[in-house]
């Protein structure tokens, strides 16, 4: 047998070489670019057609489907193995030290968008399949490595797999972290909507802008305003930034006030990992009063939203003794004065809470603000067994590379593809020990960490596929 550890630091440099080239792709969906060759922008499709070219390279079968998903297959047999990684990234966002787009190494971590979810992991995943292959371990079961390009927003890409491809058989997914994440919480996104302001006072909200995504703790918020008295307004802003974990800055401009304020971006399956932007600038704005329908959007906000991750304030907090809590994270705020605004709130919810009930509950405490209620998007809850060989056989290769023998299966708030298939779980790449900075600006990785997840995931695939 090969020494995993040993091949995968042989292939350092090229794996190097490879993740590159693919960070250098601006991969983030951009629909106002999409065209028919080009269904979510160029960018996701230069992304997937890079990856594909390793495999072309390196001898393996790949295909391209419609430029919006893809596969590198590796041996034959009568069931089918799926590795499900994507080659889409969030977009890079401000508050980076280095350029997203360029592999930047310092003191052995690199950096750039996409090192750590998913081009680094998913390229790793790659790199076991290369080690199998150019050591003759020909597998029993048909391996497929396949490529998602939309998996930070709608997931279109798998859809369409799974519409001119069969279902795998078992699988995992490189998209979370280690040892393995047997479970994940279900996934619900809400869109609340607010009337425009139909008075015409003096004092009025004229834009509010806040998010990227709805599953992204938004890093920044600003507001465009009228205020009559605006020496009062600038003293209370200021002392609203020292008493406050966020930044910000103010200014005047013919009688427009102007206000951005700077938080920390995080994963929304966490949001007490980062500062909302959006909600602290909310509740600075609740210390004033404006019109009915703006003061309608500023309450909302404020008391049902503010620092409360769990939706206590919303009568949602939940919790599951295997999954564990509810979570809400206000994504996107965006309001103007001729079109009113929309609120959109991303929930990873454990089971034995629905859907159904998270709705009725957000309609019934949202309908005091003249909030109106709809849902844009959802997943159940997944969960695979402890005792399935899929997961004790990746546990098994886990511990023994790591040597950490007591590593157990975890259930996550975040949602990967690992979901998509019955017997699918989430693999890495992220260790205990890693920083965890998906989705965040200065997103990155140690070498170390990956080189060591290309070793685990050669084993992995390997015992999978024996």
């Amino acid at each position: 047998m090969i020494d995993w550890k040993k091949t995968a630091n042989d292939y350092k440099q090229q794996y190097l070489n490879d993740l590159n080239e693919l960070v250098a792709i601006d991969s983030s969906r951009n629909l106002d670019e999409a065209t028919n060759e080009f269904p979510l922008g160029k960018g996701p499709a230069n992304a997937l057609n890079k990856f594909l070219s390793f495999g072309q390279r390196d001898g393996f079968k790949v295909k391209n489907i419609d430029n919006i998903v893809g596969y590198i297959e590796y041996g034959s047999g009568d069931q089918t193995f799926a590795i499900l990684s994507h080659v889409d990234e969030m977009p890079g966002g401000k508050g980076w030290d280095t350029n997203p787009f360029e592999l930047t190494e310092k003191d052995g971590i690199l950096y750039g968008r996409g090192v750590s979810d998913d081009k680094g992991p998913g390229l790793a995943a790659y790199y076991g399949l290369k080690m199998m292959k150019e050591n003759k371990l020909e597998p029993n079961v048909k391996i497929r490595l396949i490529l998602g390009t939309d998996e930070e927003c709608d997931w279109k890409g798998m859809d369409r797999y799974f519409e001119v491809e069969p279902m795998p058989d078992f699988g995992f997914s490189p998209d979370a972290e280690f040892p393995v994440i047997n479970g994940e919480k279900g996934n619900v996104t809400f869109e609340t909507k607010i009337d425009a302001n139909i008075n015409n006072n003096e004092n009025k909200i004229i834009s509010f802008n806040s998010g990227l995504r709805e599953n992204m703790v938004p890093r920044e918020a600003n507001v465009q305003l009228k205020f009559n008295d605006f020496t009062l307004f600038e003293n209370k802003f200021n002392d609203f930034i020292i008493n406050n974990p966020v930044d910000g800055d103010l200014s005047e401009n013919n009688g427009i006030i102007n206000i951005n304020i700077i938080g920390e971006a995080a994963h929304a399956m966490e949001p007490k990992n980062g500062i909302n932007a959006g909600t602290y600038l909310a509740k600075f704005l609740s210390e004033f009063n404006w019109s009915a329908n703006e003061n309608d959007f500023i309450k909302l906000i404020t008391n049902y939203l503010h620092l409360d991750s769990r939706g206590n304030n919303l009568g949602i907090n939940y919790k599951d003794d295997i999954m564990g809590e509810l979570t809400i994270n206000t994504g996107l705020i965006n309001y103007d004065e001729n079109n009113g605004g929309t609120i959109n709130n991303n929930l990873r919810y454990p089971k034995g809470i629905t859907p159904k009930f998270i709705e009725e509950k957000i309609s019934d405490e949202f309908n005091n603000f003249n909030g109106k209620l709809s849902k844009i998007s959802g997943m159940i809850p997944h969960y695979v067994d402890v005792n399935d060989p899929i997961v004790k056989n990746l546990i098994s290769v886990y511990q023994k590379q790591t040597d950490i023998k007591d590593a157990k299966p975890e259930v996550v708030g975040g949602g990967t593809y690992g979901r998509l298939m019955d017997r699918g779980v989430a693999f890495g790449a992220l260790f205990p020990w890693s920083d965890d900075t998906m989705h965040q600006a200065n997103e990155h990785q140690t070498i170390n960490d990956l080189i060591l997840a290309i070793s685990i995931y050669a084993e992995g695939i390997y015992e999978l596929s024996k």
